[in-house]
């Protein structure tokens, strides 16, 4: 049996499923490095069971994040995405670390909000700052 020629469109939608990846391996290393500098700034160290510990809640909430816009058909903007992620990471996160038993102090619920959302729109800004100003010079 002979394999099918792959045609256009099935270049393009692995092109686009590529491209649609990126952005989650991008959050995903900015909430590792959230977790990696908070376990730093508080002496914990960065032995794999603690960073993963402190890691789960917050990866579960990023993927709920990433969930949540994934199926949106309509105009959701790349900033916009983000915010739906932070808000999503940071919410689904602290959440769970309480359920969890882990600390949770009203300081960290601040670092949290600020460097999530520094982190997971801040790139996408960027990108789209970039973009505009691409756009803008054609």
């Amino acid at each position: 049996m002979t394999r099918p020629t792959p045609t256009a469109t099935t270049t393009t939608r692995r092109r686009d499923a590529g491209q649609a990846r990126w952005p989650i391996v991008v959050d995903l290393v900015a909430v590792l490095a959230f977790v990696a500098i908070g376990r730093r700034s508080h002496a914990e160290g960065l032995d794999l069971p603690g960073l993963l510990g402190t890691l789960w809640p917050f990866v579960v909430g990023a993927v709920v994040g990433w969930v949540s816009v994934a199926g949106v058909r309509w105009p959701l903007s790349v900033v916009r995405s983000g915010a739906v992620v932070w808000v999503s990471t940071t919410v689904i996160g602290v959440l769970l670390r309480v359920v969890a038993g882990q600390g949770v102090q009203l300081s960290f619920v601040v670092v949290t909000i600020v460097v999530l959302g520094v982190f997971l729109v801040g790139w996408r800004a960027v990108i789209a700052l970039v973009r505009r100003v691409r756009g803008s010079r054609s």
